[in-house]
């Protein structure tokens, strides 16, 4: 990256990711991912916010290197996650004088996951500061976004708000700032629907906390810094706050034609009541496009065959799936297939249970839907257009 200075005396020295494909064993990075640092020179001391994943940390010493930083005062670790902190103990090798920044909480965590000593840390408050020299830093405590220990750094001075995962896209770019709004939008909405959604309550706490605050730039951890901080401001008050859109997410599996016949009829049933309908084929879906969907959803309709009495693996799973990301979703329902009998419904629902739904009456066939399984779609349909009516759902 060319450009790395945000202000005077402000430079990014992350890492871009390009390649990687799959966070944490489990999030799909269609995009590659960025792993952002930042330095700030004060007048009388240096300071570092966060480090990198462990797998770049030669990109951040050589980074630092190439900017001249020979000193480092203070190491700002906002999260304790290893895409964050993992390059801390080569940094602090680096540069052996310098402490470590955390909440009391982060420090604790940081000493288990990394094994970094008490006495390497300063642990601070809520709204508690540091002075740089010229250059105040102030502690903004953020638990549970997404983690317990997490908290933002704003740079007084510079009304540069470093928003840790707050605000960040899994997204790979040779631009320090977005520059194509759309497809940041996109990268962003799907890092909430997957690792920020399950957090909606306390992130609508953390939106009204910094309110107040004058932010001209607002610096994550992962993709592009915001220039325009009102964009993405906007669009996670929308994903927190707004109620569900008039939409209906069917995700399903399919083994020998029968629950495929029953979507197939329940979409286009939707779509003559003017419901919005997003439909994902399990066996091929990307599960961050399943999440992003999610975020605005009104009503999600399970689709299952049976499979030795319970619901499809896949299928459980995306129940599961939906059950931890905790969109604000109003209703439920399941249709699907079997042959001889089983307990799909049944152990579908019991795997919703933080979802404050209304369960819709399912409709499961036997074998081949026939003439009545057809009708019942029909009223299922209409009883998603009229509760989504109801609700002014648009």
């Amino acid at each position: 990256m060319s450009n790395v200075k945000l202000a005077e005396g402000v430079y990014w020295v992350g890492a871009i990711d390009w390649d990687r494909r799959l966070f944490d064993s489990l999030i799909p990075l269609p995009d590659g991912t960025s792993y952002n640092s930042y330095v700030i020179k004060g007048s009388e001391k240096t300071a570092l916010i966060d480090t990198v994943d462990p797998t770049m940390q030669d990109v951040l010493i050589n980074q630092l290197n190439r900017l001249g930083i020979e000193n480092i005062s203070y190491i700002v670790a906002n999260h304790a996650e290893q895409d964050h902190s993992g390059a801390l103990p080569r940094v602090l090798e680096r540069y052996p004088e310098a402490k470590v920044v955390a909440t009391p909480r982060c420090k604790d965590m940081l000493k288990d996951l990394l094994m970094i000593p008490e006495e390497k840390f300063i642990a601070v408050n809520d709204k508690e500061t540091i002075s740089l020299g010229g250059r105040t830093l102030e502690f903004i405590h953020a638990p549970w976004v997404h983690w317990p220990e997490t908290m933002l750094t704003y740079l007084r001075e510079d009304k540069i708000l470093f928003a840790c995962d707050f605000f960040g896209s899994h997204l790979a770019t040779s631009d320090l700032y977005v520059t194509d709004e759309g497809q940041v939008y996109e990268a962003a909405k799907r890092y909430y629907a997957e690792i920020m959604m399950p957090f909606r309550t306390t992130i609508q706490k953390n939106l009204e906390k910094i309110r107040d605050y004058a932010i001209d730039i607002i610096a994550p951890s992962h993709g592009p810094v915001h220039d325009k901080p009102e964009f993405i401001l906007k669009a996670y008050h929308s994903w927190v706050f707004d109620e569900p859109k008039n939409i209906v997410v069917l995700p399903y599996i399919s083994m020998h034609g029968s629950t495929h016949k029953m979507v197939e009829y329940l979409v286009e049933a939707l779509v003559q009541r003017d419901v919005t309908v997003k439909q994902f084929d399990l066996t091929v879906t990307d599960i961050g496009k399943l999440a992003m969907a999610l975020v605005d959803a009104a009503t999600v309709v399970i689709g299952t065959p049976t499979v030795l009495a319970g619901p499809h693996p896949n299928v459980a799973y995306a129940a599961f799936l939906a059950n931890a990301l905790r969109p604000k979703l109003r209703f439920v329902s399941i249709i699907g297939s079997y042959g001889w009998g089983g307990k799909a419904v049944e152990q579908l629902a019991a795997m919703l249970p933080n979802l404050k739904v209304e369960i819709l009456e399912p409709v499961l066939c036997k074998g081949f839907p026939k003439e009545d399984d057809f009708k019942a779609l029909d009223s299922l349909a209409a009883t998603i257009a009229e509760k989504h009516k109801e609700h002014n759902f648009a």
